[in-house]
């Protein structure tokens, strides 16, 4: 029974993410939401002020899905729920002329704002670990920028991974992040959308999935809620919103898990701290798919500053993809305005002046620093917060660089050489 509901789960969420990574610009599931927290506490529609209310409300959704419909062609959710407003509507006789109202806030239930006092044992994981063995060992992946990923194993890298790619997939939970250019034409990208997907677990929570977009970053499920559900251990999963439209919280205390998304500038950022059995708690190992946080990218994927350590530009400024004019940080700007912000020159730094010579946006100056805050925050080993260049790692008689600057030239010359690279191709 336990493996059906694992494989029902996992053809869920597989599905989800597939039909997600095309419809990064349909908005379905913010009316979904919407319509859901108006209505949610209505129950029956038998009085004509109710009645009167939930065709408001229906209105409202219809006009919401009239809005993103260009988005949505061929999405599933969309047709479903167009399909599904004009069934309703006629359910109630509602006419499709009248008034539409702003989305009402939905009243959480009085167990939202704490723990629940019968929550089961098996729902706060650390109490339940420590029945049978020592303090789990915690682990933290983070993605930001242009982008860089920090893995589970503290493996720096700097990626290319434009579209859309797994981070986590595990027996709890899927995350995903879709990646677009930053600029029409460009080979920078970042993160534009992270859906997450908490699977049904026990007497805990309920599947629940959260979704962030540029622009658009919620504190509730998209099916309005905020916890894990009706099950008697919901509030062991629930999301805080730390400042409204830039940074929310994810606590799955049943599986000692905690996630933080951000927008900074236009862009997400991610941030997850994990047990490292939950890391590591797969069905079939042998045959697991990717799984970046874990695996980190491929290697086809991945941009390696030091290939091109021994070039120097014969100028700071950078032209990107089509020719236009991108970036006019040189490497002596960049390195200044990132120590701004990330005093101690480390590979969050070095990110920053990376990100800064790519794309010419000082928020990615901010998304850096958070994703170091987010660190402290987050990584178990205080010692191992900064990551540096090893040396050991380099070819022969080379060293990593020793100051933000050089590594500033360094990296203005791989944005040359790639670019020309790209315009050869």
């Amino acid at each position: 029974m336990m493996k059906l509901q694992y494989d029902v789960n996992q053809h869920f969420a597989n599905f989800y993410l597939f039909f997600s990574a095309f419809s990064s610009s349909c908005r379905i599931l913010k009316c979904n939401s919407e319509f859901w927290s108006t209505t949610s506490n209505s129950h029956h529609h038998t009085g004509a002020e109710d009645s009167v209310e939930f065709c408001t409300a229906l209105r409202t959704y219809a006009h919401c899905t009239r809005r993103t419909a260009r988005f949505c062609r061929g999405d599933l959710a969309y047709h479903s729920a167009v399909h599904g407003i004009d069934d309703l509507m006629s359910q109630h006789n509602c006419s499709k002329d009248g008034p539409t109202s702003q989305p009402r806030v939905r009243t959480p239930p009085p167990w939202d704002s704490q723990e629940r006092s019968d929550s089961p044992e098996i729902c706060h994981y650390e109490k339940n670990f420590h029945r049978h063995s020592a303090a789990p060992n915690y682990t933290h992946c983070g993605l930001f920028g242009d982008p860089h990923l920090r893995t589970f194993t503290d493996t720096f890298q700097t990626c290319k991974i434009q579209g859309a790619w797994p981070l986590v997939d595990n027996n709890y939970l899927n995350v995903q992040v879709t990646n677009t250019p930053v600029h029409p034409g460009s080979t920078a990208t970042a993160t534009s959308k992270i859906t997450i997907i908490f699977k049904n677990f026990q007497e805990c929570v309920d599947q629940k999935v959260y979704q962030a977009e540029m622009d658009e970053l919620p504190a509730a499920f998209v099916d309005g809620s905020k916890n894990g559900g009706d099950k008697s251990g919901a509030n062991s999963l629930k999301i805080i919103e730390k400042v409204a439209g830039q940074h929310i919280e994810i606590q799955a205390k049943y599986i000692g898990t905690t996630i933080v998304v951000r927008q900074v500038g236009r862009y997400l950022t991610f941030a997850v701290r994990m047990p490292e059995e939950v890391v590591n708690a797969v069905e079939d190992k042998e045959n697991q798919g990717l799984y970046l946080c874990l695996q980190g990218c491929p290697q086809n994927q991945q941009i390696d500053f030091r290939t091109f350590h021994s070039q120097t530009p014969e100028t700071g400024s950078r032209r990107h993809g089509t020719g236009s004019s991108v970036s006019s940080f040189t490497p002596q700007m960049a390195g200044a305005k990132c120590k701004e912000k990330l005093p101690v020159e480390d590979l969050y730094f070095q990110s920053c002046v990376f990100d800064l010579l790519t794309t010419g946006d000082v928020n990615f100056t901010l998304a850096a620093y958070y994703a170091f805050e987010d660190v402290k925050l987050l990584h178990s080993n205080k010692d191992k917060l900064h990551l540096y260049e090893r040396t050991s790692d380099l070819p022969s008689g080379s060293a990593a660089p020793k100051s933000g600057l050089g590594m500033a030239m360094f990296l203005v010359a791989f944005v040359y050489l790639f670019q020309c690279c790209t315009v050869l191709l």
